[in-house]
């Protein structure tokens, strides 16, 4: 039996997930594209996700998707409740920017936004800012399948029947994307922001916990040699590339899978060697905390953002505000708000990541 420990380089990664996002939204997009924070957060969580239930599997010889989808509401949707019901009032009241409507609040509300921006509303009826929410709805429309399926097939001797249909399954979200793009050239939106099309962004981080988990192997790591070294290099370079390559067919298609193959990498020898010096800065004190920050951080910020244009303050002093404005907010949440979750949540796990 495997037990997970705290993995500081979990929280490095999302520290540089959210430091990529809210760059990005800082107006730098040009220079640090905010999607590639957003893929790296999904497939954290589907690392994450994966490697608790492959860990409870082992424990109990089941898993509890109850207890699943408990831990999941007490972790997200207190934060994401708050958040709602201030900006949504605050708008309301013609505090901040934006409109508001029942219809766009049900939505960001019930993991509905993505496909409320594209089909029904594209952000007209809801507050300023409150529109990466929709990033939300994909994850949790995938793990409203995933336990079951795990549940279903993660058992000898289907295990890689498992692994086989999650790799069939990244093949025809990539398949799909070409062909909305490219056959019937549909807007970069709708693939950029579906469930049905960036779903394997979650599932390369799945996979990674189910075949090469350096969580799950022996506690003593060997030194990084020069295979490992040019390994790394690699999937830096291709990450690289996928920022660099403008083909808007490829921007919209092939882009997310290279990225996903290429964190996977990445992740693996992050975590499995992550006293190393290549990784330290994942592992600093600055990064952990911002990283433990980052759900909160990514639910304000953008609105802090949108908001402060009105205010056509001096760029340092804006830049200074807005740090200070969600940095206090973000230490509400964690103090008041996920603390306390943090206690209930215990009680239904028993391995934290």
């Amino acid at each position: 039996m495997h037990s997970a420990a705290y993995i500081p380089s979990l929280d490095g990664w999302r520290a540089v997930a959210i430091l990529i996002v809210l760059t990005s939204h800082l107006g730098l997009g040009h220079i640090v594209p905010g999607g590639l924070g957003v893929t790296i957060f999904f497939f954290l969580s589907g690392y994450l996700i994966t490697t608790l239930l492959i860990q409870e599997h082992e424990r109990t010889g089941s898993i509890s998707i109850s207890n699943f989808y408990i831990r999941r509401a007490l972790r997200l949707m207190p934060p994401l409740v708050i958040t709602l019901v201030l900006i949504y009032g605050l708008t309301f009241l013609g505090l901040t920017l934006g409109s508001v409507s029942i219809a766009g609040f049900t939505a960001q509300l019930l993991y509905f936004a993505n496909y409320y921006y594209l089909f029904f509303d594209a952000g007209n009826t809801t507050p300023a800012g409150t529109g990466i929410f929709w990033s939300l709805a994909v994850e949790e429309h995938f793990y409203l399948i995933f336990p079951f399926l795990f549940s279903t097939l993660f058992r000898k001797p289907r295990y890689r029947t498992f692994s086989r249909v999650l790799l069939l399954t990244c093949a025809l979200t990539l398949a799909w994307r070409y062909m909305l793009v490219d056959i019937w050239e549909n807007s970069a939106s709708r693939t950029y922001y579906a469930t049905d099309t960036r779903i394997d962004s979650i599932i390369f981080g799945c996979l990674l916990a189910l075949e090469k988990n350096p969580v799950l192997e022996p506690c003593a790591a060997p030194s990084l040699r020069l295979k490992d070294y040019s390994i790394v290099a690699i999937a830096i370079a291709a990450l690289a590339a996928t920022l660099l390559i403008r083909n808007p067919i490829f921007r919209e298609t092939l882009r997310y899978t290279v990225q996903g193959i290429s964190l996977a990498p990445l992740f693996y020898y992050s975590i499995r060697f992550g006293k190393h010096w290549l990784f330290w800065i994942l592992n600093s004190k600055p990064m952990q905390k911002i990283g433990m920050y980052s759900y909160s951080i990514y639910l304000v910020h953008y609105i802090v953002i949108e908001n402060m244009h009105t205010l056509k303050l001096p760029v340092a002093l804006s830049l200074f505000t807005t740090a200070i404005i969600i940095g206090i907010y973000a230490f509400f949440i964690d103090r008041y708000i996920d603390t306390p979750c943090l206690r209930w949540r215990r009680k239904f796990r028993q391995t934290t990541l």
